[in-house]
C-alpha cells in the first residue's frame, strides 16, 4: 500500500505498510524487557540470531532478577534501569555492564542508535521514549498504545513515513489486511474485543466485583493493567483511538466487536463489500514477531488454526450500557486535544485504586466519564509539547483521585 495514513488532518504519517526495511541483520532495542512484551520479543530475538541483534534492555526494575537474568542470557552491555534504588543492585550484579537509571533511563536507551525500538513499557510514561526512538530514526515497533493515544499528533509530527509498526494484535491484523487493498477502497475498520471475564453480565451483577476475578481473563495471559483494561472494555476504547491514529480512518467507520474466542483478530472492510479478516490461535508472539520482522514473516512463530476440527467462531455487539468505556473512549478521541490523554491517565489512576481495593469495579466508568466531561466543558487544547501532555495528564488524574476518595465515602 503505497499512501500513507494521516489522521483527521492531524500533521504526520503513522503506519504506512512500505516500510523501507532491507534484509540486514536488525539491531534492537527492547523497553519494558521484563513485561509480557519483552519476555516474548527476547524469546523470538533469541530463536532468530540471523535475523536480530539485541544491543540494549530496559525495564522499571521490579523484576529486578529476571532483568539481571536477561542481560547475562543475553550479552547485552547497556541497559536502562528506571528505579534508581533497584539500579543499585543490578549494578553491582552486573560488572562491566552499563547502567543507566533514573526516570528517563527509558528515554535515553530509546536514543541510542539502533535499527528498531520495541517500546513495550506500560502507561502513558512511554511517551518520550516513544519520541526518542522517532527522533533517532530508529523504526518504532509500538506496543505502548497509550504513548501514542496520550501524544497523538506530537507522536505523528515526529515520525517519518513507514517509521510506525503497530504490535497490538488488533492494528497488526489490521495492518495485514490493508495490504488487500489501497486505503482510498477501505470501508471500515472491525476491531474484535474477547468481552473479557465479564461478558454476557448484566451491570448490576458486576457490582461487587473482585480485582481477582477481574484478572481472570478468559483467553489472554497479560499484565495487570492490561487486563483490567479488557475486564472493562477500556482497553477496546484506547484500541479505537490508536486505530483512528494509526490508519487514517474516521472514528465513525471504526467498530468494535465481540469475539469471544479471540481468533479473529480484526478485520477490514472495503467498500466492494470484501471483509478481510486475520485469523490465528491467541498468542502475542505472531504480532511481536511480525513488528520485528515488519514487513517479511518469520517461520513457525506460533502454531495455525488446525482447520480440521470444527469450530465455530462467533461476533456480537458490545453492550454498551454495561460496558459503557468504549464509548466515553469514542467520545474523547472524537474531541481530540487533551481529551485522550486524560481518559488515559485518569484510567491509570483508576485502574491503580481498583487494584488496591479503593474504587468499585463499576466506578471506573463513572470517574473517566465525569473527567471527560470536565475537559470538553473546559479548554481542550490540542498540546503544543509533552509539557502540555504532562500538565493535562497531571490535572486529570487530580480530579480522577478527587473522585475516587469521594466515592470511597
Amino acid at each position: 500500500m503505497s499512501q500513507q495514513f494521516r489522521s483527521g488532518g492531524a500533521p504526520g504519517p503513522a503506519f504506512c505498510e512500505d516500510s523501507d526495511v532491507g534484509n540486514q541483520r536488525r539491531r534492537i532495542v527492547v523497553l519494558g524487557s521484563t513485561g509480557s512484551i519483552g519476555v516474548q520479543a527476547l524469546e523470538l530475538i533469541a530463536e532468530h540470531p540471523e535475523r536480530f541483534e539485541l544491543v540494549a534492555l530496559c525495564a522499571e526494575g521490579s523484576r529486578a532478577d529476571l532483568l539481571v537474568a536477561q542481560v547475562k542470557a543475553t550479552g547485552v552491555s547497556q541497559i536502562g534501569v528506571a528505579n534508581s534504588e533497584i539500579a543499585a543492585r543490578i549494578r553491582a550484579a552486573l560488572p562491566g555492564v552499563d547502567v543507566i537509571d533514573g526516570p528517563s533511563a527509558a528515554e535515553e536507551i530509546a536514543g541510542k542508535p539502533a535499527d528498531l525500538v520495541l517500546n513495550g513499557i506500560t502507561g502513558s510514561i512511554g511517551l518520550r521514549p516513544t519520541l526518542a526512538a522517532l527522533k533517532a530514526g530508529s523504526l518504532l515497533a509500538l506496543a505502548n498504545k497509550e504513548s501514542l493515544i496520550a501524544g497523538g499528533a506530537l507522536v505523528k509530527t515526529a515520525s517519518e513515513v513507514g517509521q510506525i509498526i503497530p504490535v497490538d494484535s488488533e492494528h497488526s491484523a489490521i495492518a495485514q489486511a490493508l495490504r488487500s487493498g489501497e486505503h482510498r477502497e477501505v470501508s471500515r475498520l472491525i476491531l474484535t474485543a474477547s468481552g473479557g471475564p465479564f461478558r454476557g453480565r448484566t451491570r448490576a451483577s458486576l457490582a461487587d466485583i473482585t480485582p481477582t476475578q477481574a484478572l481472570a481473563h478468559p483467553t489472554w495471559q497479560m499484565g495487570e493493567v492490561v487486563t483490567i483494561n479488557s475486564a472493562t472494555l477500556v482497553n477496546k476504547g484506547l484500541e479505537l483511538i490508536e486505530a483512528h491514529l494509526l490508519f487514517d480512518v474516521p472514528y465513525s467507520r471504526i467498530e468494535t466487536v465481540i469475539h469471544p474466542q479471540s481468533i479473529v483478530h480484526s478485520l477490514v472492510e472495503f467498500i466492494d463489500g470484501s471483509t478481510i479478516a486475520q485469523a490465528s490461535p491467541p498468542s502475542m508472539r505472531i504480532p511481536i514477531a511480525l513488528a520485528l520482522s515488519w514487513p517479511e514473516r518469520l517461520a513457525d512463530v506460533a502454531p495455525p488454526c488446525d482447520w480440521q476440527q470444527a469450530a465455530s467462531w462467533t461476533f456480537e455487539p458490545i453492550d454498551h450500557a454495561t460496558f459503557p468505556a468504549v464509548d466515553i473512549a469514542r467520545r474523547a478521541g472524537e474531541a481530540g486535544g487533551i481529551a485522550p490523554a486524560a481518559f488515559n491517565a485518569a484510567n491509570e489512576e483508576c485502574v491503580t485504586a481498583f487494584l488496591k481495593g479503593e474504587l468499585a469495579f463499576l466506578e471506573i466508568s463513572r470517574v473517566l466519564y465525569a473527567v471527560i466531561e470536565d475537559v470538553l466543558a473546559g479548554s481542550n487544547n490540542i498540546p503544543r509539547d509533552v509539557e502540555d501532555v504532562d500538565e493535562a495528564e497531571t490535572l486529570a488524574r487530580r480530579q480522577a483521585r478527587r473522585l475516587i476518595k469521594g466515592m470511597a465515602k
